[in-house]
């Protein structure tokens, strides 16, 4: 069997609510040589018995995580498994849209890209009006991890990022929470990856709808951005 064009790994943590309807937006999605690997970082609300007995027997590829370690471990064990020539990271709460993936992969399918961001912060693309402090938050985290990478990005910590898979199984991943995100940022501006940046949609959810990052997150991700650009001179 040849191997997909795009793997899509899927880092899932209590997402019982939204799961089907993510999976189904791939399957449904432009993109058919697809390959779809969910990570379940230890949920507790019934979404492992959804993936079981319904998504898995469907041929979804599934891994459990036995206890919660968090969104870097789970794409770390994805990345390691995936199989497609392009590798990306796609959340399972619906505030990404797999509408979107052609135009996030197309700088690499050209051959002009390693590595593609898709930013909430371009224009052109519908976005839900949320939360200004957590705008704001981003806004200063990408600034910070550009003034120590030396790359302009507008959207450091969005979720849809594309890679090659040579690329992507290449990098040691430390972090085992939300700091994936300036991890990943740091080491493939070392290795001197060519990096796009695209528009996206986003569909941004509330507390009240199950959004899970805060403040906390953002500290963690500051310590990232220093710890991997500052101090972690070896190779990625």
């Amino acid at each position: 069997m040849d191997s997909p064009l795009l793997s899509v790994v899927v880092p899932c943590f209590n997402e019982h609510a939204t799961i089907r309807q993510i999976i189904q937006a791939l399957q449904d999605g432009p993109v058919k040589s697809l390959e779809i690997l969910v990570v379940d970082d230890g949920s507790t609300d019934g979404t492992r018995d959804i993936l079981k007995n319904e998504l898995e027997p469907a041929g979804i590829r599934v891994v459990l995580h036995e206890a919660n370690q968090g969104k870097g471990a789970a794409l770390r064990t994805g990345f390691a498994l995936a199989t497609g020539a392009i590798v990306v990271v796609q959340d399972a709460d619906l505030e990404y849209d797999p509408k979107d993936l052609p135009q996030l992969i197309q700088p690499i399918l050209d051959g002009r890209a390693d590595v593609v961001y898709g930013s909430r912060f371009m224009g052109g693309q519908a976005h839900r009006v949320v939360y200004f402090w957590h705008m704001v938050g981003n806004r200063l985290l990408t600034l910070l991890s550009n003034m120590l990478t030396n790359l302009n990005l507008t959207d450091m910590e969005t979720c849809y990022k594309a890679f090659r898979r040579e690329v992507i199984q290449s990098v040691r991943i430390q972090e085992d929470r939300f700091g994936f995100e300036p991890e990943i940022t740091a080491k493939v501006a070392r290795m001197g990856c060519r990096i796009y940046e695209v528009g996206i949609s986003y569909s941004g959810r509330t507390y009240a709808e199950g959004k899970k990052i805060g403040w906390k997150d953002g500290l963690s991700a500051l310590r990232c951005i220093l710890k991997y650009n500052l101090f972690r001179r070896q190779p990625a």
